[in-house]
Formats: C-alpha cells, structure tokens, sequence
C-alpha cells in the first residue's frame, strides 16, 4: 500500500454538526457500558460544550476535515489544546477525535490524518501530540502504535457497585 496524503481544512457549518452528532454518540455508547444511556449522553454534550464553547470556531481548537488527493472528504479530527495542562503556554497538543469515514477505512488514511496533525501542532511550536483511546478499541490502539504512540503511565479502572448492607458485607460506614 502506498502512502497516503492528506489535506486538513477547517469544517463547514454542517460538517461540524455532523462531526458533533458522531462523537457524542460515539462517546455515549462507551459511557454508557459503565452508566446509564441517558447519563452518557448528557455527560457527552456537557463534554462538548465545555471545550468547544464557541462550536467550531473555539479559540485554540481545529475541527478539521481531512481531503484526499481526489478532494474526497475522507475523515475528520479535533485537535486543541492538552487539557491536562494548567496554562495556554503548554508545549502539548491533544487529539481529542479521529475518524476515518468507512468506506476509505483500513486504506492509510488514519496514519495520513494523524501525520497532518502531527505537522499541524509542529507548525503552532508544539512538541508532542496526546490522546486518550478505550482500552478495548483494538483497531485504534493498533494505528497508534504503529504511528509511534507510546503508553505512558497507565491509568486503570473498575466500576464498583454498592453493595447490599447486609449481613457479612464487612464494611461499615464510620
């Protein structure tokens, strides 16, 4: 397979709502094994309106289209600022969404998107490019890795349930 290339552009209006209607459904469906569905949902809208309060044209933030050599729309990112750093200053760029569109999936475009995002950031003086993935999306993890992202300190965890208090639950409140 040949390497791919990609152009980034801003979205439109409506490749934004789109884009929006997609990763809030998307985040939803993985809150969602962890809470109930309508919770989910309305942790992923405050998610959105709490970094992209201004939609598409929040400062510091690029909500991009990536286009192929035919100027096919092929997927689209969302790149901004790390949000695990305290100052504007920071030298860390975050990649908040990717997605490739199905039908140009498992051709090249997800390294082509991430090596666009990868030349942006380096362009506004930034040095690293971080992103969060759900542990069990193979796919991901694996065009990561083989894009040269690298796991740093893991974070892990476990949803608990209260538990009856019954006899025999050995914890007490105190």
């Amino acid at each position: 397979m040949d390497a791919r290339k990609v152009t980034l552009r801003k979205m439109t209006p409506s490749e934004y709502e789109a884009a929006t209607e997609h990763r809030e459904a998307e985040t939803a469906r993985e809150l969602g094994k962890f809470m109930p569905t309508e919770l989910a949902r309305e942790r992923a809208r405050r998610g959105t309106a709490q970094f992209l309060p201004d939609g598409r044209d929040t400062a510091g933030h690029h909500l991009v289209v990536a286009e192929n050599a035919s100027g096919e729309v092929v997927g689209n990112a969302w790149i901004g600022p790390d949000p695990r750093q305290a100052t504007a200053t920071t030298d860390s760029a975050w990649l908040y969404d990717i997605n490739v569109f199905a039908p140009f999936r498992r051709h090249g475009y997800g390294s082509a998107i991430l090596t666009a995002a990868e030349e942006l950031v380096a362009r506004e003086g930034m040095t690293s490019l971080n992103l969060n993935v759900f542990g069990d999306n193979a796919a991901a993890i694996a065009l990561y890795r083989c894009n040269g992202y690298e796991v740093p300190p893991m974070s892990m965890s476990k949803s608990v349930r209260p538990r009856s208090r019954g006899r025999g639950s050995g914890a007490r409140p105190e």
